[in-house]
C-alpha cells in the first residue's frame, strides 16, 4: 500500500464516520435548533485529521487475513470514538484550539459542547452494535476496556492539574499516557483488526503497543515545544505549557533543575492558563530547555519507539500489510510535525 493508497482508505473511513452521524440535509420536521445540533457533531470530524488509529485497524484486519471490508466499521467507530473524547477533552482541559480551528467549547460554550460530545458517543455504539458481523461481541468488549483504560489515565491527568501536583515522576507519567493514549493509538486498533479478521488477538502485542503509543505522545508533546513554522502540526506553539499539561519534558525537568528553579517551575505550573503572562512563558521554557529535558524526551521517544517496532515486527503477522503497519509506526515515530 503507498500514500496514496492510505490516504484514500483514510478518507473512505472518513466518509463512514460521517455517515454514522445524523444528516447534514434539512429534514422538515426537525427544529431549527435540532439541526444545528446534528450540524455540531460534525465539526471535529470534518475537520482535517491524520485518521492514523482507524487505518491501523484496517491495516492490523488485514495483517491477519481479514479484508479491508471486515474492519471499515471498527475502524470508523475508534475514529468517531476519538472526536467526541476531543469534544470532552478540550473542555476538560479548556483548550483553545483543535486542529487549527477554535476548540468547539469555545465557539458554543461549555454545556453545548459536552452536550454534543455525548450524542456523538451515543453515535459511536449505534455504528458497532449494528455491525452484523459475528465479532460484534468481541469488538463491543475491546471497545469497553479501551475506553475504561483511556478514562483512568485522562483521571490521573486531570487529577494532577486539580491538585496543583507539579513534581510528577516519569514513571508516573509514563503510566498515565499509556492508558490515555497507548490503549487507544495502538493496541486497541491492532487488537480490533485481529478480532475483525476473525483472530484471537495476541496479548504480547499489547506491552510494546502501550510502549509505542507513549512514545508517540512524548514526541507530540516534545513538537508541542517547537515552533509551528507552517502550521501542520494543529496545535498552538506552547499551548500545552500555558494549559499547564504534565508531560514527561516536565518530569525530567524536575529531576535535573536545583530547589530554586524546581520552585520557579511550580509556581509556574501552579497557575491558571489566563494569569501566565508572556515573560512567565518564556521563563518556564527556558528552564525546561536549559535542563536539556526536551532533548532527553526526545531520545527516550526515539529508544521507546524502536524498542517497540523491534517487538511489534516478531509479533505481527509477516504479511505485506503487517509491513505497511511497521512502515507507518516508524514514520509517526520519527515525525517532525
Amino acid at each position: 500500500m503507498n500514500r496514496t493508497q492510505a490516504d484514500a482508505l483514510i478518507e473512505r473511513i472518513r466518509e463512514h464516520v460521517l455517515a454514522a452521524l445524523p444528516p447534514t440535509t434539512t429534514v422538515n420536521d426537525a427544529p431549527e435548533l435540532v439541526q444545528e445540533f446534528w450540524e455540531l457533531q460534525r465539526a471535529y470530524p470534518e475537520r482535517p485529521g491524520k485518521g492514523l488509529r482507524g487505518l491501523f485497524t484496517v491495516l492490523s484486519c488485514v495483517a491477519h487475513g481479514g479484508r479491508e471490508e471486515d474492519a471499515i466499521v471498527p475502524a470508523a467507530a475508534l475514529e468517531l470514538f476519538q472526536n467526541w473524547v476531543l469534544v470532552h477533552d478540550d473542555v476538560e482541559d479548556d483548550s483553545d484550539t483543535r486542529r487549527g480551528l477554535p476548540a468547539l467549547h469555545k465557539l458554543v460554550g461549555v454545556p453545548v459542547a459536552i452536550n454534543v460530545g455525548d450524542a456523538m458517543h451515543v453515535a459511536m455504539w449505534r455504528l458497532l452494535m449494528t455491525d452484523p458481523t459475528p465479532q460484534r461481541d468481541a469488538l463491543v468488549r475491546e471497545f469497553l476496556d479501551m475506553i475504561e483504560r483511556t478514562a483512568e489515565g485522562q483521571h490521573m491527568d486531570l487529577q494532577w492539574i486539580a491538585h496543583g501536583t507539579v513534581d510528577v515522576s516519569a514513571d508516573s507519567y509514563l503510566s498515565m499516557v499509556e492508558r490515555k493514549t497507548g490503549h487507544y493509538t495502538v493496541s486497541a486498533p491492532l487488537r480490533l483488526g485481529a478480532i475483525a479478521a476473525g483472530q484471537t488477538p495476541d496479548d504480547a502485542i499489547i506491552r510494546p503497543a502501550l510502549r509505542l503509543g507513549a512514545a508517540f505522545q512524548i514526541r507530540d508533546d516534545v513538537l508541542s515545544l517547537t515552533p509551528d513554522t507552517d502550521g501542520s502540526f494543529g496545535k498552538a506553539y506552547l499551548g500545552d505549557l500555558i494549559e499547564g499539561k504534565r508531560t514527561l519534558v516536565l518530569a525530567l525537568a524536575m529531576e535535573r533543575l536545583g530547589a530554586d528553579e524546581r520552585g520557579r517551575l511550580t509556581d509556574f505550573y501552579q497557575l491558571s492558563p489566563d494569569a501566565k503572562t508572556d515573560a512567565a512563558v518564556e521563563d518556564a521554557f527556558g528552564l525546561l530547555e536549559a535542563s536539556g529535558a526536551i532533548a532527553e524526551a526526545q531520545r527516550v521517544a526515539e529508544r521507546m519507539a524502536d524498542e517497540a517496532i523491534a517487538q511489534l515486527r516478531d509479533l505481527l503477522p509477516a504479511s505485506d500489510a503487517g509491513q505497511v503497519l511497521l512502515e507507518e509506526f516508524n514514520s509517526l515515530a520519527h515525525r517532525t510535525r
